[in-house]
C-alpha cells in the first residue's frame, strides 16, 4: 500500500513515543472485543494529538507524566515514564516536571511518581549517584548579608575550600566533586564552600557591564563574612580569573590556589570577539549563543557520549538572565592579571585541558611561568569544563592538592 489513514500515521507516533515492543503487543493481542477501542486512540490519540505541530513530543511526554501523577495512573505513568526514559528525555526535565506536580498533585502523588521513576532508572542503569541529607553533608543554602547578595552552598566539616564556577553556570557545576570533597572522598574531609557569582544562578544581578575587580570584591567580602580564611580556592575558567585576583589583591585570604582551564589575559582578536557576544545577548537573548559556548566547554566525543549531561548544560546557559551574562562578559573579557602574576605567593596549581579551545593549555602554562613554584599540569581528554568531562583525573590532581 502506498497511501497511509489516521491509523497508519497515528501507529507511526505510538511507535516513537512508547516503541515497537509495547505497540505489537497492544495491537498484536487485539480482539473483537477490543479493537474498536485500539483504532480509536490510535487514530485519534496518536494521530490527531500526538501528531499536533503545536509541542514537540518532549512536552507531550512530560504533559503526559504530570497528568497521569495528579490522576494517579500509575500504570499509564509507568508506561510513559519508562518510554521518556529509554527515548533519552533529559532527567532533568523529569525531575523538574514531578517537582511541579508535588505542589499541584500533592506530596503523596509525587512521591508514588519518585519511587516509579527511580525503580525504572535503577532497571535501566541510569540511577544518579547517591546525595546524602545527612547533618554535615548535607549542602546547607545561605546569602550573603553584604551586597549585591551572593548566594552561597555549604558542605562538610574541616579545613575550609571554595570553589568558583564558570561564566554561564552556577554553583551547581561543583555538585558532585563538592559533596566528595565534603565527605572526605580525596583524603580529609573539607568544609566546602561554594557561591553563585553575580549575574548568575540565585545571586544578585546589578546592573552591568561589571570589571573583573567587582567579582574579585565580590569573593573578598564573602570570604570576611565567612570568617574561615585563608581558605583554598578552587577557580575554573571565569572562577580561576577571579582567584589570580583574589591571590593577587587579598593575599591573607588565600592559602593555596588552583586555577583550572584559564587565561590571565585575552589577545586583542579575542577581547573583540568578547565584545561582539556581549552584543549579541544583549540584542537576541541567551539562545542565540546557548550552542556555541556548549560546543566550546564540551567536546565533541563527550556530547555524543552523554547526551543528558550534555542538555543539562545547554539548559543552565540558557536560563541565565541576558542582561546578568553580558554584564560578566565584560569582566572575563576584559581580565588582565598576566603583568602581576609575579605577587601571588601561595601555592599554585594549575590545570588546562588539550582539548581547551577558549582556553588552551599555552594559556594555562603563561600562568604557570610567571608564579613561583607552579605546577602545570594538562589534563589529555578535557576541554573547557575538565571537572564534568574528565571528573577522576580533576578529582586525582586537586585532591592531592588540596
Amino acid at each position: 500500500m502506498d497511501r497511509e489513514d489516521d491509523f497508519d500515521r497515528g501507529v507511526k507516533n505510538r511507535r516513537a513515543v512508547l516503541g515497537d515492543a509495547w505497540v505489537d503487543k497492544s495491537l498484536g493481542n487485539a480482539n473483537a472485543f477490543n479493537a474498536d477501542f485500539q483504532s480509536l486512540i490510535t487514530r485519534y490519540a496518536w494521530n490527531d494529538i500526538w501528531g499536533r505541530p503545536g509541542l514537540d513530543h518532549t512536552t507531550r511526554r512530560l504533559l503526559v507524566l504530570g497528568m497521569t501523577m495528579g490522576l494517579a495512573r500509575w500504570e499509564e505513568f509507568e508506561l510513559h515514564c519508562g518510554a521518556a526514559i529509554r527515548a533519552g528525555v533529559p532527567l532533568e526535565k523529569i525531575q523538574e516536571t514531578l517537582m511541579q506536580g508535588a505542589i499541584y498533585c500533592g506530596v503523596p502523588a509525587a512521591n508514588t511518581a519518585f519511587k516509579i521513576t527511580v525503580d525504572l532508572l535503577r532497571e535501566h542503569g541510569l540511577l544518579p549517584g547517591p546525595r546524602p541529607l545527612t547533618d554535615g553533608v548535607r549542602p546547607v543554602t545561605h546569602r550573603t548579608f553584604s551586597t549585591p547578595q551572593l548566594e552561597v552552598a555549604l558542605q562538610g566539616a574541616g579545613s575550609p575550600v571554595v570553589l568558583s564556577h564558570a561564566l554561564g553556570l552556577d554553583m551547581g557545576m561543583w555538585e558532585d566533586f563538592a559533596g566528595r570533597l565534603a565527605a572526605g572522598a580525596t583524603g580529609a574531609p573539607h568544609q566546602v564552600l561554594r557561591y553563585d557569582h553575580r549575574g548568575h544562578g540565585g545571586s544578585a544581578a546589578p546592573a552591568g557591564p561589571y570589571s573583573m575587580d567587582d567579582l574579585v570584591d565580590d569573593a573578598a567580602r564573602l570570604l570576611r563574612e565567612w570568617g574561615r580564611g585563608p581558605v583554598v580556592w578552587v577557580g575554573l575558567s571565569m572562577g580561576a580569573m577571579v582567584g589570580q585576583g583574589l591571590a593577587i589583591r587579598h593575599p591573607e585570604l588565600v592559602s593555596r590556589l588552583v586555577l583550572a582551564n584559564t587565561t590571565a589575559i585575552y589577545p586583542e582578536a579575542a577581547r573583540a570577539a568578547w565584545q561582539q557576544r556581549i552584543a549579541t545577548v544583549q540584542s537576541e537573548g541567551m539562545a542565540a549563543i546557548a550552542e556555541m559556548v556548549v560546543e566550546r566547554y564540551l567536546h565533541a566525543d563527550f556530547r555524543a557520549a552523554e547526551p543528558a549531561a550534555t542538555q543539562a548544560i545547554r539548559s543552565r546557559i540558557l536560563r541565565n538572565d541576558p542582561a546578568g551574562y553580558a554584564a560578566s562578559c565584560a569582566a572575563v573579557g576584559g581580565v588582565a592579571w598576566q603583568d602581576r602574576l609575579a605577587q601571588i605567593a601561595c601555592p599554585t596549581l594549575v590545570i588546562s585541558g588539550a582539548r581547551d579551545a577558549g582556553a588552551p593549555p599555552a594559556m594555562g602554562q603563561a600562568i604557570a611561568e610567571r608564579i613561583a613554584g607552579a605546577r602545570f599540569e594538562v589534563i589529555a581528554d578535557a576541554s573547557h569544563l575538565s571537572v564534568l568531562e574528565t571528573p577522576a583525573a580533576f578529582e586525582e590532581l586537586v585532591g592531592s592538592f588540596v
